[in-house]
């Protein structure tokens, strides 16, 4: 189901951005689709990644279930991927997640995910993660 509504997802983003200053983390860019989003985030090295998106998905969780502006979200899925970028590719992957609406009206979520696996070294025949 398409939860994330184009109305209100500027809502979300910016509950999102209020979570990372509280961790301490530099949120670059954020944006996405109906099902989905990507985030260009600094973490700092005292806090473990999965610790930090185990505190974003459960604090937005709770935030967009209480939101009446995203009546159909049940929850995000059990999974996430992390790829990690060098900072000369800053600029390239701010604007690769600001073009995510127009991206996606040639490749679907699926197809972008298993064509970063495969940019990344990885086998998407061997990822569980779309399962989810």
């Amino acid at each position: 189901m398409l939860t994330i509504n184009e109305q209100h997802e500027r809502e979300l983003y910016g509950y999102i951005y209020g979570l990372c200053l509280n961790k301490n983390c530099k949120l670059f860019r954020i944006g996405g689709m109906p099902d989905h989003i990507h985030m260009l985030i600094s973490i700092p090295p005292d806090i473990a990644v999965s610790q930090f998106v185990q505190v974003l998905k459960t604090e937005s969780s709770k935030w967009l279930k209480t939101s009446q502006s995203f009546p159909h979200f049940m929850g995000w899925a059990n999974g996430y991927a992390v790829f990690s970028y060098a900072y000369r590719d800053l600029e390239m992957i701010k604007g690769y997640i600001m073009r995510q609406k127009e991206h996606h009206k040639s490749i679907s979520f699926s197809g972008e995910f298993k064509n970063l696996l495969v940019e990344h070294g990885k086998n998407p025949d061997e990822d569980r993660f779309l399962e989810d």
